[in-house]
């Protein structure tokens, strides 16, 4: 089969979560085909340097620096509008210019399928959010903002929740699981980069590994608050900044050692060896944490204004803090 695959690029969550599909795929034979823009894409192109790249609308995400979003959310709806209709447009002409088999958007709203062609093509659509959560003085419009997310994904042929399908072991928890779910939903799993790696714990000369991600500027505003926090500490710090883009070098001052970006392999062996990690609540980072087994020593830092980091933060020390209970029992 010839697969077509496109992650949204808001952050890094969406196109790392697709690296075990791409895996999976190439494994049993499949022609994989990357498609997307910006950092995301950047990441797909160093994972896999050997698969072809086709280019979609490019998406300039940008928070506010306070910790509500709501007016940067707000103003970027007429971007997201025009973002569709570009995005839309390129899927056309990719379709026209060659056939795939299957067509994965991780949450690019508008890659559906168009309503007189292309029938040989399944679209997929790969979402965590089944329900929206909104800050508290907006929630009265979270209804609102489910229904318009779910006339996009009802459009497509099928839905993949990665998570778990019962919602006693869900990772997302109502997120994943609202009250109705519709017929084109299948729980897939947790998806996780590191699913099948094989390392061991060793001392990796780090007391803490810090793993950056999301939008500006409220990465480089957490960055910055961890330069200050750890700065006279001491303790050996190394900041993985979330930037695949450019020059993989890295810069040390102090106990502090700041690098753009790392591979796999080279980043398993510290996230199992370092004593003390530091992330945001984003959900690839709590799927990969779980699957290691690691998150109970995460310090979850949610972005400021995202109250769906907030909810799976509390999720997830929940999670870990009856694991603990159990193992203690």
């Amino acid at each position: 089969m010839k697969i077509l695959i496109a992650p949204l690029n808001w952050g890094l969550g969406h196109a790392t979560r697709c690296i075990p599909l791409i895996r999976r795929w190439l494994g049993r034979g499949d022609e994989v085909v990357l498609a997307g823009d910006g950092e995301s894409l950047a990441l797909l192109r160093r994972t896999f340097p050997h698969l072809p790249t086709r280019p979609l609308a490019p998406l300039h995400v940008r928070y506010s620096r306070g910790s509500s979003q709501v007016g940067a959310m707000a103003a970027m709806i007429p971007a997201l509008g025009l973002f569709c209709l570009r995005d839309r447009r390129a899927l056309r002409q990719l379709l026209a210019e060659e056939p795939f088999d299957i067509v994965v958007s991780d949450n690019r709203f508008a890659l559906y399928p168009f309503r007189h062609a292309h029938r040989g093509t399944r679209f997929v659509y790969i979402t965590h959010q089944l329900r929206i959560l909104l800050p508290r003085r907006w929630q009265w419009l979270a209804p609102v903002a489910t229904a318009l997310h779910r006339a996009f994904y009802g459009r497509y042929d099928e839905v993949w929740v990665p998570d778990y399908t019962d919602p006693a072991e869900s990772l997302a928890g109502k997120l994943a699981h609202p009250a109705e779910v519709p017929a084109t939903v299948t729980y897939i799993g947790p998806l996780s980069r590191f699913e099948h790696a094989e390392a061991t714990e060793a001392k990796t000369g780090y007391d803490v590994l810090a793993l950056l991600s999301g939008p500006e500027p409220q990465r480089s505003m957490l960055e910055a608050a961890l330069v200050e926090r750890y700065r006279d500490s001491g303790q050996r710090v190394l900041i993985v900044q979330g930037k695949p883009m450019g020059p993989m070098v890295p810069l040390s001052k102090g106990g502090i050692t700041r690098v753009p970006h790392l591979p796999d392999e080279r980043l398993l062996p510290l996230l199992l060896g370092t004593p003390h990690l530091i992330a945001r609540s984003g959900y690839t980072t709590v799927m990969d944490m779980h699957v290691l087994g690691l998150s109970g020593k995460v310090e979850w830092i949610p972005t400021p204004g995202q109250p769906e980091q907030e909810y799976i933060a509390e999720q997830t020390w929940n999670r870990a803090g009856t694991e603990l209970r159990g193992e203690k029992g």
